[in-house]
């Protein structure tokens, strides 16, 4: 097994794991948003077996730069991780990668590592990273919070509370970032939607961290509101959207 660290240099070759056309917008923007990042301290790591399949990845920052809206100074934040197979799972593949963010954590000097969790879409569910030392320390709505912290007194990391910022949005919104590639993809579909549906949908991007940790939900970088209403908070089908069109306009 190996670790392959995704650079800006060798992206095209390695992608992004989660979404391998490069050809596709929501890579060519995710791309974009990955050498920004990369600057600040981002890291993508893909694991490899012996014959190079790819069975994983993992992706952390400086928990100051997370696109979550937690606070964590001088801690290390994990944005995603994933076995692919269920038959690869159960093989301390996703502890392999979770002590590599660790390792890079202590070498920076930093006082301990975060992730946010849940039982709902796109996040890995936080019993992973409790067999590996992490403790749960806040929950709000569907997430957790959890730590693993190795310097005695450091402030435990908390989240913001993205209800508060939920207010501001009048009317129909879809505020996303490309922290996630299939957000783009969603968001074209969504639009389409509401032009059938004769509704007007403000769509805007989450283009830097501080306003990702604003954001109106928890997961953060994909948000779909109406009147100060969280109604979605990951990426969803033209489908599911029209759903919820019909749940919201029928309670009128």
């Amino acid at each position: 097994m190996k670790l392959v660290e995704v650079t800006p240099k060798n992206v095209l070759q390695e992608t992004f794991f989660c979404i391998k056309n490069t050809k596709i917008q929501g890579f060519k923007d995710k791309e974009a948003w990955f050498k920004k990042r990369y600057k600040e301290g981002l890291r993508i790591k893909i694991l490899k077996n012996e014959h190079d399949k790819m069975l994983g990845f993992i992706e952390y920052v400086p928990a100051s730069k997370a696109w979550r809206p937690i606070d964590a100074e001088n801690y290390m934040f994990i944005h995603c991780t994933y076995i692919y197979s269920k038959k690869e799972r159960q093989k301390g593949y996703g502890a392999m990668m979770i002590e590599d963010a660790e390792k890079d954590a202590k070498a920076q000097g930093m006082d301990g590592i975060c992730v946010m969790t849940s039982k709902g879409g796109w996040l890995a569910d936080k019993s992973l990273f409790e067999k590996n030392g992490f403790k749960e320390i806040a929950t709000k709505d569907r997430f957790e919070l959890l730590a693993k912290t190795w310097t005695k007194g450091a402030k435990p990391p908390q989240f913001y509370d993205w209800s508060q910022q939920q207010k501001k949005y009048k009317g129909w919104h879809l505020v996303y970032a490309d922290q996630c590639p299939w957000n783009e993809k969603s968001a074209s579909a969504l639009l389409n939607v509401a032009m059938d549906y004769g509704i007007d949908l403000k769509v805007s991007k989450i283009n830097t961290v501080q306003q990702a940790k604003k954001a109106p939900s928890g997961f953060g970088v994909f948000n779909l509101l109406y009147n100060g209403k969280l109604l979605d908070d990951h990426y969803l089908s033209a489908t599911r959207f029209k759903n919820i069109l019909r749940e919201e306009l029928s309670s009128k």
